[in-house]
């Protein structure tokens, strides 16, 4: 595989999509490809925008008859690669649901690149292999107000007294495509979450396009014996994105 260096290798003026493959069929595609071909737009980048043909082309030569799998898509303005992994959520992530920290890392609310999936990727990264030393499953970034936005590689959501709150995607996190799954078919509020409102929450869950809808466990030393909601919305979630755990 040749990649010819340019920008977005060189400064991280790329962009990425990670989807989850069951049975070879890529989950949420079309929204995966209005994300991707909308960041091109909004960042004025010279790269072609992607078509679904060039997805199911590199699908259909890549074969492995696997159950789950995932897809990452990058792109930039001289390279556009297709690579397949291994899926690594376990039926036990979901029994166990997930422990959180929060990261001393701020989120940049004030930066373009907060709101889209690009190759400037090194804080979520560096964070999340620092919450799996120290015995986390996911860091949780605040914003330069001390305001929550996302995890590393999730979006948040909290339950009080039955109803569900997020994050507003003006306090600097990106938009997931679960995410938009759960605000179009529930009554999600959509605000300003302080760390205390998150701890004080009756339970906590997570989204992202791998392992769709998880409960949460634990924020650092507050335990939250709770996934009703979670559970709930996951099983829904399951019917409704045409495969099943």
């Amino acid at each position: 595989m040749l990649i010819e260096l340019d920008e977005g290798y060189s400064f991280g003026l790329g962009l990425f999509e990670t989807i989850l493959l069951y049975k070879g069929k890529p989950i949420f595609l079309d929204e995966h490809l209005a994300r991707i071909n909308k960041s091109i737009v909004d960042l004025g980048w010279n790269i072609e925008k992607l078509e679904k043909n060039e997805v199911s082309q590199y699908l259909g030569n890549n074969k492995n008859g696997l159950e789950y799998e995932v897809l990452k898509i990058v792109l930039s303005e001289k390279n556009r690669l297709f690579l397949k992994r291994e899926y690594t959520y376990t039926e036990k992530d979901y029994q166990k649901g997930f422990s959180l920290n929060i990261s001393e890392v701020k989120r940049n609310e004030t930066s373009i690149f907060t709101f889209h999936k690009t190759l400037n990727y090194g804080d979520n990264s560096l964070e999340k292999r620092k919450s799996k030393k120290l015995g986390y499953d996911e860091p949780i970034f605040l914003n330069s107000k001390n305001q929550v936005t996302e995890g590393a590689t999730s979006n948040i959501f909290a339950v009080v007294r039955d109803k569900i709150y997020t994050p507003k995607l003006s306090c600097g996190l990106l938009n997931g495509i679960v995410r938009q799954y759960v605000i179009s078919n529930y009554n999600v509020i959509e605000s300003e979450i302080d760390l205390e409102f998150l701890k004080n929450s009756d339970e906590i869950f997570l989204t992202n396009s791998l392992f769709g809808i998880i409960g949460v466990n634990s924020l650092e030393d507050k335990i939250f014996k709770s996934q009703k909601i979670s559970k709930e919305i996951f099983k829904n979630y399951e019917k409704n994105s045409c495969y099943r755990f």
